[in-house]
């Protein structure tokens, strides 16, 4: 079968031959557009390490392993089929486990991603991250990085020396959604097990399973062969609509988190505090709930000035409800609404950033 400029060519020729020149004309035009690929996006890839630059010592090795163990260029030639969906360049930012990232680590990965998006030959930004706190990190560039550009932050829950690694297809996801002009607008992203999902409300919520990441409002889209497909759209503040602006922040101010649980004591957040915690988030039980044996604690911190904010460790769903459990009002404590505690934790420290007032503060967790 020939192919399908040949056949515009020769029926240009035939056109030409019997002077049927308007013919030969849009004909012409139709082979010039055929003959033409579609541009690929330009696409940064900024790896921080974790587990997908991770190695194991056999194949069997699924979860036993050290992470960040490989450099970004090995990383991307491991996946040559990216440049089937993009133009990719790869930056070695950090080279750690997640687990170890700093709210420093936060401010300088925030900054290089704000300053690639303002660069005219940059269409989408990939991270690489580890799942310990890829959900943090992915919120935390929501919440500061001000462009409609497609961010992007994937990881692997399993190294790329193991068998059935995972890694390999959420980047190719990864850097075919961040090509995607459909996903400009919709905020940070995150794609894992080839699910597209929200990065403010996306968790961890297993440790050992390819399908570790959900968010208890659904995901966002899918990604199938290199092409995206979406369900729904964000519709909390997020990049070009937050008041939160990564190139006007250089450092965080401190924000720790106090666990409940049966038979809690007040020691660790009075602890926190006289260590020199700003704020104190509570992962309550329940609906953000805080034992009778804390409450007098949190209420002579916050008398001195340390914000309460009631958020929940429940796995799955749900918010917290003001004035539910306990009087917040009556209190000046904040309610986290749906955030977990290591999200909360966040907000709170860059809504410290802008004010010292509770009730700002408030609105802040409700908007974004």
């Amino acid at each position: 079968m020939k192919h399908p400029v040949t056949r515009l060519l020769n029926a240009l020729g035939c056109a030409l031959a019997f002077g049927l020149l308007p013919a030969a004309t849009a004909l012409a035009q139709t082979a010039a557009t055929s003959a033409t690929p579609a541009k690929k996006a330009n696409v940064v890839i900024l790896a921080t390490g974790g587990t997908i630059a991770g190695a194991g010592a056999s194949a069997a090795n699924s979860a036993t392993y050290q992470a960040a163990k490989v450099p970004v260029d090995k990383l991307l030639a491991s996946v040559p089929e990216l440049s089937n969906v993009a133009n990719v360049r790869g930056e070695q930012v950090f080279q750690i486990a997640s687990e170890s990232f700093t709210n420093e680590h936060l401010v300088k990965l925030a900054k290089r991603v704000s300053a690639l998006a303002k660069q005219a030959d940059v269409d989408g930004i990939v991270v690489t991250h580890g799942t310990d706190t890829l959900e943090e990190t992915a919120y935390f560039l929501t919440l500061t990085v001000h462009t409609s550009k497609p961010i992007v932050v994937v990881g692997s829950m399993r190294p790329g020396t193991a068998l059935s690694a995972d890694g390999a297809l959420n980047l190719y996801d990864a850097v075919a959604t961040a090509a995607s002009p459909s996903s400009a607008g919709k905020g940070v992203l995150v794609t894992m097990n080839d699910e597209i999902l929200s990065g403010r409300d996306v968790a961890k919520t297993v440790n050992i399973r390819p399908d570790a990441f959900k968010s208890p409002w659904g995901d966002l889209g899918m990604v199938v062969e290199g092409q995206t497909y979406w369900f729904r759209a964000p519709v909390k503040r997020h990049t070009v609509n937050s008041e939160f602006d990564i190139d006007q922040i250089d450092s965080l101010p401190a924000v720790e988190i106090a666990y409940g649980y049966g038979n809690a004591s007040p020691t660790a957040p009075q602890a926190l505090a006289a260590a020199g915690a700003k704020a104190i988030v509570h992962a309550g039980t329940g609906n953000g709930s805080v034992s009778g044996a804390v409450v007098p604690a949190l209420r002579e911190l916050r008398a001195k000035g340390v914000h309460i904010v009631r958020s929940s460790r429940v796995v799955g769903g749900g918010f917290v409800i003001r004035n539910a459990e306990q009087p917040d009002d009556q209190y000046d404590w904040v309610a986290a609404h749906d955030l977990n505690p290591q999200k909360a934790r966040l907000l709170t420290a860059l809504a410290l950033t802008k004010t010292n007032d509770a009730k700002t503060i408030q609105r802040f967790f409700l908007e974004y």
